[in-house]
């Protein structure tokens, strides 16, 4: 004590000596020495301690549960005597009622005890986001409902674990969706291991059922092949023992299930991409400068030549895909049809890398700040789109390897080797674009505001709202006193000018909205109006390249160059993981495009 009292006396003596104005000197105070600073240092390190044995744990129980399921659904796929699909239904049922218990004990117990939720991260759970969850569990509850009443049909030579496991299903897809919608942004403060262990039970839950629903669209494919040949000799008169009947329901609900079941691969991923952002946020207290960013909303604006060329690239997508759709879905495709699909993607392609490589331009001569807060869904994105943008760049150059060994001059396997290129060069360069995008600063209305005499001088070029006002009260004297005259000369075609009137207001509605979409599109710096413009057409691109492949294109497999040189088994494995993550690739990059475009 004494020595702590010489310690703190010698540089009050030494600044006696000093002017008054002058500040003490505070480098030699130790801080470590008192006790309320060592106290509070031994806290957040003890915190930070539990907080990475809570996520350690967590993760080694979803990784236990991973292997294990997946140890399950490979023994079904390589001996199906030994491990049947029923026993993995059951494995998987009891991992999703564990999964419900756990949610509702969130719902009723954790999150609505005191001091629960102190914090909520705006970046967590976009409304597209959430609007997937709802989306793809609304089609995934209709397929297991389609699957239901197919099992119902069929119920002489069906389980009954067929009707039970779709029924689990529809209420795990509920109750998660639910929980997903009301609670993907909190940032819960009590009983974190348990949370944490709840998370990761439910990413596991849904990455099996993710592995699953793969392994069965390959077991589907199988099927529909056995179908054309059952089709084929019903015309012999030979019958089945387990085949739809030739009735309309019947036929409703195998078509219904068809179409809807990539919708099912779609959800458990967008699930486990929200899940582990509240997984991350467990515990986290977020910053007041995190909480007070102004976040920019969608606005259709700013934007012509994007929606033009992307509605362009939408509609010539779909004739492609129901040109391919008739002709490939017959027992021997033609060879024009799959010639016709990659010279689509030959020409889209191209204008897309294009359009990322100029946007990667744009964001380099903005300067604009990075931002570099603390964000687990923007660290989540950036894993994601790498991710899941290696399922096609693995299979384009497993494709590469195989027409180069083979005949590249013919002209189909030119046509495929050049899809493969461009495409491993669109994903890299819409990769750089969009994540350079995401870790840059948002441009709000302050920023606009320091520059008023920019945004003044495109505004004068253009008529002032209270010009625009008076002369739309102008008109309507005018039009309301030729009104007046008129229903005194003709006061039997009353009708007619009410007609007439109403055609009036529409216009100047009209007149009113085109002003200020122009008058929107101009006060836009060019730079802002390029990047809006290329973000918006790279989404239309993504979506209708979502939605080729989702509802049933696959060339890949179908064109049968590949699986000639890899063998049927070794093509199939690599086609069937690769083509889930391209979809998602697609649909995951329609998110953080979108984003781009808001906060461009």
């Amino acid at each position: 004590m004494l020595a702590n009292k010489v310690s703190r006396q010698k540089p009050c003596h030494h600044c006696m000596s000093r002017p008054a104005a002058a500040p003490p000197d505070t480098s030699t105070i130790h801080y470590e020495k008192f006790w309320l600073y060592r106290h509070c240092s031994s806290v957040q390190q003890r915190d930070r301690q539990a907080q990475k044995a809570g996520q350690l744990f967590s993760g080694l129980l979803a990784m236990n549960v991973v292997f294990l399921g997946c140890a399950f659904i490979s023994s079904m796929i390589f001996n199906h005597m030994a491990i049947t699909l029923a026993e993995v239904w059951i494995l998987l049922s009891i991992l999703k009622v564990l999964c419900l218990c756990w949610i509702v004990y969130y719902l009723l117990g954790t999150s609505r005890q005191p001091h629960a939720v102190l914090h909520r991260d705006s970046h967590a759970g976009p409304i597209w986001i959430r609007g997937s969850v709802l989306l793809f569990g609304s089609c995934s509850v209709l397929l297991n409902a389609f699957q239901i009443g197919y099992s119902v049909i069929l119920i002489q030579c069906k389980s009954k674990v067929d009707i039970l496991f779709p029924s689990i299903e529809i209420l795990f897809i509920c109750t998660q969706a639910l929980f997903l919608w009301h609670h993907s942004k909190d940032c819960i403060q009590v009983q974190h291991n348990l949370t944490r262990c709840g998370l990761m039970l439910t990413i596991a839950t849904n990455l099996l059922l993710w592995l699953l629903a793969v392994t069965n669209d390959t077991i589907h494919m199988e099927i529909e092949s056995q179908l054309r040949e059952v089709e084929q000799r019903f015309a012999g008169n030979e019958t089945t023992s387990c085949t739809c009947p030739n009735t309309t329901i019947c036929k409703v609900f195998q078509k219904g299930y068809i179409l809807l079941y990539p919708f099912n691969t779609e959800y458990c991923l967008v699930c486990c991409s929200v899940l582990y952002v509240m997984w991350k946020n467990v515990g986290r207290r977020i910053s007041h400068a995190d909480i007070s960013q102004a976040k920019p909303k969608f606005r259709l604006q700013g934007v012509v030549f994007g929606p033009l060329l992307g509605a362009v690239a939408v509609i010539t997508g779909t004739c492609v895909f129901m040109l391919y759709q008739i002709q490939a879905t017959g027992s021997v495709p033609d060879r024009q049809v799959f010639v016709m699909y990659y010279s689509y993607y030959i020409v889209l392609l191209p204008l897309m890398s294009v359009g990322a490589v100029v946007g990667t331009i744009i964001h380099a001569l903005e300067k604009r700040e990075l931002d570099t807060l603390k964000n687990p869904t923007r660290s989540l994105d950036v894993i994601l789109l790498m991710g899941a943008a290696l399922g096609q760049i693995g299979m384009c150059y497993f494709s590469i390897v195989a027409l180069v060994a083979t005949d590249p001059v013919d002209l189909l396997n030119s046509l495929i080797l050049s899809y493969s290129v461009l495409l491993i060069f669109q994903n890299i360069t819409q990769n750089v674009f969009i994540i350079d995008g995401l870790h840059r600063q948002h441009i709000v209305a302050a920023v606009e505001a320091k520059h008023p005499g920019h945004n003044g001088q495109h505004a004068s070029e253009l008529p002032s709202e209270e010009e625009t006002m008076a002369g739309s009260k102008q008109e309507e004297t005018q039009t309301s006193s030729s009104n007046e005259e008129d229903m005194k000369e003709e006061q039997n075609h009353e009708g007619c000018d009410q007609r007439r009137v109403s055609v009036i207001e529409l216009g100047q509605e009209l007149r009113k909205v085109s002003l200020s979409y122009i008058h929107s599109y101009s006060v836009l710096t060019w730079k802002r109006r390029a990047l809006r413009e290329i973000s918006f057409f790279l989404v239309l691109c993504n979506i209708i390249l979502w939605v080729m492949p989702t509802f049933g294109a696959h060339p890949a497999f179908e064109n049968g160059l590949e699986k000639s040189f890899y063998g049927y088994s070794t093509w199939f494995v690599i086609v069937n993981f690769g083509l889930p993550l391209g979809v998602f690739y697609r649909m995951h990059s329609v998110g953080g495009l979108l984003e781009i475009y808001v906060t461009a």
